[in-house]
């Protein structure tokens, strides 16, 4: 993706996300953002985790996870300068992305008809709840709104409670998925026909096509999907599997997930807990094991609360018995020989953070592979590289532009 320069407007998740994933396979991707807020245009910038007592603008730990390896500029696009750079810098881009509301860029003097006017094969993807069509395009989201939107909220949660979701922003990481997948395709057509687009990524529809068994299940039984008598989050959605669940183990908040595919699982599970009831007359089908679940699972659970979870996995694992342990951070990243051959979390140096580790990509390309090795951008970290040597302004321009605001 060397060749490609993505003029980058986005923000939070689902626009850093998927930019982020551009530039660690070689794209050049400018982060735009405003010199008045403060880089408060991106909600993530001055807000933790952060890595001691410091705070400001530059210091969020979630931006920079989000923004490894861009380059960074100010523009306010308020001033008639501003939007002069603005132009100066989508004329030299191949790829103009964002993920503010519906419309928002068009008022700014951005929409896509002036896209393509400043470069006519110009790639322009949008990135909100609802597009820009249709009766709810003047609604604005966020990740936990375009989950409950969805369904997704609603298909989460344990028996004679509230939906619970999953509390955090799990849409705005599927949005940066799909919005790769978009800008990819679109390239693909610019690269055949010499054609730019516009590509609208809506969230809502995309969090849809996350419920295929649910929309399916409504479809032809006009089932719900939270109904009396119907499995929790915890356990198999259909009755495929059982015993099936988290169960407690010694330890604080210790877990360990198991799952038995069939009768010999289960007749293994037995052995290795050592609780022969677990082969009783009134467990001996799935029908059974089903429609007693609760009594199942109290009974695993009297055992493994006396177990290492660790020890306990490796166990009911060596035996044929699918099962894990529920992990912490820290066995997932300190302690993981997997994630540590696999190089998941590369380490790079922020200029005021300091050093540290963030998420990397989880796929290889033999041929290709990604790199990130640069740490996210300070606010207008880049402005001399970027407005003096890409587009030729001089410093005394430069100078000027800084003083007016301007950048």
């Amino acid at each position: 993706m060397s060749h490609l320069r993505v003029c980058d407007l986005g923000g939070q998740l689902a626009g850093a996300g998927a930019t982020k994933i551009l530039a660690a396979f070689g794209a050049e991707v400018i982060r735009v953002e405003d010199p008045a807020t403060r880089g408060m245009w991106d909600a993530l910038r001055g807000v933790g985790p952060f890595v001691d007592e410091r705070r400001g603008v530059n210091l969020g730990g979630g931006f920079n996870n989000h923004n490894v390896g861009k380059l960074g500029v100010t523009i306010n696009l308020r001033a008639d300068a501003g939007k002069q750079l603005m132009r100066e810098l989508i004329a030299v881009s191949d790829i103009v992305c964002e993920n503010f509301a519906a419309g928002v860029l068009d008022r700014m003097g951005f929409g896509y008809n002036e896209l393509r006017r400043i470069k006519p094969d110009v790639i322009y993807v949008s990135n909100c709840g609802f597009g820009h069509t249709g009766p709810y395009r003047d609604f604005k989201t966020w990740g936990p709104v375009v989950q409950a939107l969805s369904g997704l909220t609603f298909t989460a949660g344990l028996p004679d409670s509230e939906p619970a979701g999953w509390g955090f922003s799990y849409m705005d990481h599927i949005a940066a998925c799909y919005m790769v997948v978009g800008i990819l395709a679109a390239v693909h057509h610019r690269e055949r026909t010499g054609e730019g687009q516009h590509v609208d990524l809506a969230t809502v529809p995309a969090g849809i096509a996350m419920l295929p068994t649910e929309v399916l299940d409504w479809t032809v039984n006009k089932r719900p999907a939270r109904r009396p008598g119907s499995p929790d989050g915890n356990h198999a959605d259909f009755g495929e599997m059982a015993p099936h669940a988290i169960y407690p183990c010694l330890g604080e908040d210790r877990w360990i997930a198991i799952a038995c595919r069939d009768d010999r699982d289960v007749a293994l599970l037995a052995k290795v807990i050592d609780e022969p009831e677990l082969a009783a007359d009134r467990f001996a089908t799935l029908e059974q094991r089903l429609s007693a679940a609760d009594e199942l699972d109290e009974l695993i659970s009297a055992c493994t609360r006396t177990r290492e979870a660790p020890l306990l996995a490796s166990e009911l694992t060596a035996a044929g018995v699918p099962a894990s342990v529920v992990k912490s951070p820290r066995e997932r990243i300190d302690e993981d020989p997997d994630l540590a051959e696999w190089g998941l979390f590369p380490t790079v140096h922020h200029a005021e953070i300091g050093t540290v580790r963030v998420e990397g990509l989880p796929l290889r390309l033999s041929g290709s592979p990604w790199s990130i090795s640069r740490a996210a951008p300070c606010l207008g970290e880049h402005n001399r590289e970027v407005l003096g040597g890409l587009l030729g302004h001089s410093e005394q321009e430069l100078d000027e532009l800084t003083r007016q605001g301007v950048i």
